[in-house]
């Protein structure tokens, strides 16, 4: 039995897809991480960016901290930050669903909106120049190699396990990409035929939680020799998908999950045979307000 929120953090279940995945030579599992307790798969890396800085002496209670997310990182970042007895503050596009600014304040948290015209770059510009003029200390998750270490920590090691070293296949939306070069560093050390597949969207999408970045706002932790193939989805694929995995397979989710299961059956059809993992990584009652569900 646990007895501490922090241990609730990983171990998320792996689900078979019943339904949506056709080939009965491929098997497809699915990576509930709506399970953590923030309910996303960010919880893994804001625990570890916050535990580990502050073993380091990086930054302690009287730290004014501050980071630019799009959702999810916040979340968790606020319900750590919360247990920790830190002060943050989180910045983010005003487009932001409202549920993701209600429940980083539950936390605690300080919330800033910034314009929606410059989108999750210019909240990353305000936090910066919040660093440079205010004394503030950034989190910074694209910059960060405890983003990543998390995931080659905990998530490569449970996918590895539960499926009993048999995976062929890594199927994850790429944002800040903490997620996919953790998974793919762990996997690739156990077997470097293992394939990482990466989801970017289309040139003209806009899928919350995956991004196509301008090269002067690339995640400073991706590598891209981490990737074996990367796969772009439209906007609309990514919704329809979110809103199939509800209706057909049970599953809850934004629409980054859908623009990655769009992928994994893309790859499922492909292949004579084999074993893929793609991340569902974040609940889709966040996205309620949002016109993905209505």
């Amino acid at each position: 039995m646990s007895h501490n929120l922090l241990d609730l953090v990983g171990n998320t279940p792996l689900v078979e897809s019943r339904v949506l995945n056709t080939n009965p030579n491929v098997k497809l599992y699915f990576k509930m991480e709506g399970h953590n307790p923030g309910g996303s798969v960010k919880d893994r890396a804001a625990l570890n960016m916050i535990k580990s800085a502050l073993e380091r002496g990086d930054f302690d209670s009287n730290s004014k901290l501050i980071e630019a997310t799009s959702g999810n990182t916040g979340i968790a970042l606020a319900m750590i930050a919360g247990i920790y007895g830190l002060d943050i503050e989180l910045v983010m596009p005003e487009n932001a669903t409202k549920e993701r600014v209600q429940t980083m304040k539950a936390y605690g948290a300080k919330v800033t909106l910034t314009s929606s015209d410059v989108g999750i770059e210019g909240a990353r510009d305000y936090a910066e120049a919040k660093v440079a003029n205010d004394g503030y200390i950034m989190i910074n998750q694209f910059a960060n190699d405890d983003n990543w270490k998390a995931h080659y920590k905990t998530t490569g090691p449970e996918i590895w396990k539960d499926t009993e070293g048999k995976i062929t296949h890594f199927v994850s939306a790429m944002g800040t990409t903490g997620t996919i070069m953790g998974t793919s560093t762990f996997l690739k050390e156990k077997n470097t035929n293992i394939q990482i597949v990466g989801v970017q969207p289309t040139d003209d999408s806009s899928i919350p939680g995956i991004r196509k970045w301008p090269q002067e706002y690339l995640p400073k932790i991706f590598d891209a020799s981490k990737v074996d193939r990367t796969m772009e989805v439209s906007e609309e694929e990514a919704k329809q998908m979110a809103i199939r995995l509800a209706k057909e397979e049970g599953i809850f989710s934004g629409m980054s999950s859908g623009g990655a299961a769009t992928a994994a059956l893309r790859l499922a059809e492909e292949l004579e045979s084999g074993i893929i993992v793609s991340i569902v990584c974040d609940r889709g009652d966040r996205y309620l307000s949002s016109d993905l569900f209505g």
